[in-house]
């Protein structure tokens, strides 16, 4: 077994582990450490542990002694030249004309090394940026450039709930986050409701995602066939906080009808055909699945139904006869004008339009050698 001690750098910032050498060190107390970076002012969180040496990722680093006050006025010292040293590489970033944004300044416990943290969508060459910061702080310089999210963990703020950022406050690590989550937890997909001050999905998405996939193993998805105390009907909505469901009965479709979990039976899990062996529910009673050695009557095929219907009148009458049905003539459209009046029918010709059809459709044609006396008289021409 070892004993270890837990530190921070800054708030929220991640916990690390060195060895307190004998000393014991209480939650709140500041502690100069040696880290790879050189000697550093660090808060102590976690105080005096015994752990498993099996368990210790590499050697622990000592810790120097216990900071005094002229340790806590240095800190303060270097965070004034912090003040001065950021408005000064903003002027230089100006000058240069570079592509990036500066974020956060930080001194190192003794003076020797200024790190610049910068956003920026690219690549930026800043090797003339260097030189010009060292010809003014006359110590070693170093350019960092980080990501939206580490961005937001450094500068802080409110989020969209009303408290802080959650990766400034306690979270030490970024844990990964997919648009998956926001479908599993039945999230709105709107980009600006489920991005953080980043612009990258929010953190507090992995937070329940491990209960919402438990969740989903006792809940029925969406469109499921299910058997319900009232019959059988569709899911149409989850809850999965409460662990109920609402379903739309077969029988009584409107309004749908509120179940939990556990007094209902999937008979179908999501959306699909209706099962083998399911009979479509009469009316007035509630559906039922049929009997494991009886099938559901299969829909007629359309081509199948057309040959089986019926045949007309007409048709049957064409059938029998072994010659194809007459089509029906179409009706002559009807004039908007109204008609002429009819004069009174003369003696020895048609009364009405179908006679004066037939007349005109069988009146012999005239010929020039006929003479006037052999052309037949007009009345016999009417009535052939």
């Amino acid at each position: 077994m070892t004993e270890v001690i837990g530190v921070r750098f800054k708030p929220g910032g991640k916990l690390y582990y060195f060895n307190p050498n004998g000393v014991h060190v209480s939650v709140g107390q500041s502690v100069i450490i040696e880290t790879s970076k050189g000697v550093e002012f660090a808060q102590c969180t976690q105080s005096n542990t015994m752990v498993d040496e099996m368990e210790l990722v590499s050697t622990l680093r000592p810790m120097l002694r216990i900071a005094t006050e002229a340790d806590s006025r240095t800190v303060e010292q270097n965070r004034r030249k912090e003040k001065s040293a950021y408005e000064i590489c903003q002027k230089k970033i100006a000058e240069h004309g570079l592509d990036m944004k500066l974020v956060e300044v930080q001194y190192s416990f003794d003076g020797n090394k200024v790190l610049f943290y910068f956003t920026s969508d690219g690549r930026v060459d800043f090797r003339g940026l260097v030189k010009d910061l060292a010809s003014v702080f006359h110590t070693r310089i170093e350019l960092r450039q980080i990501g939206v999210r580490d961005e937001a963990k450094m500068l802080g703020g409110l989020g969209i709930c009303g408290r802080s950022y959650c990766c400034s406050q306690f979270l030490s690590d970024f844990q990964p986050v997919s648009i998956k989550m926001a479908k599993t937890q039945n999230l709105s997909l709107n980009p600006t409701k489920i991005s953080g001050a980043c612009g990258r999905l929010m953190c507090c998405l992995k937070y329940e995602q491990d209960t919402y996939e438990a969740l989903l193993k006792t809940t029925p998805k969406l469109e499921s066939l299910v058997k319900t105390p009232d019959g059988v009907g569709t899911v149409n909505a989850v809850q999965f906080l409460t662990e109920q469901v609402k379903v739309t009965l077969d029988n009584d479709p409107e309004p749908p009808r509120t179940y939990r979990t556990n007094e209902i039976e999937v008979i179908r899990s999501g959306k699909g055909r209706r099962p083998a062996g399911y009979e479509l529910p009469e009316e007035g009673a509630p559906a039922r699945p049929a009997d494991s050695g009886q099938r559901t009557a299969q829909p007629e095929h359309p081509a199948r139904a057309s040959q089986s219907r019926k045949p007309r009148s007409g048709e049957a009458a064409a059938q029998s006869a072994g010659e194809k049905a007459p089509r029906p003539q179409a009706q002559p459209r009807k004039k908007r004008t109204q008609p002429p009046k009819k004069a009174a029918p003369q003696e020895g010709q048609p009364s009405n339009q179908e006679g004066q059809a037939t007349a005109k459709r069988h009146r012999p044609r005239h010929h020039h050698s006929r003479s006037g006396a052999d052309a037949p008289p007009k009345q016999e021409q009417s009535e052939g």
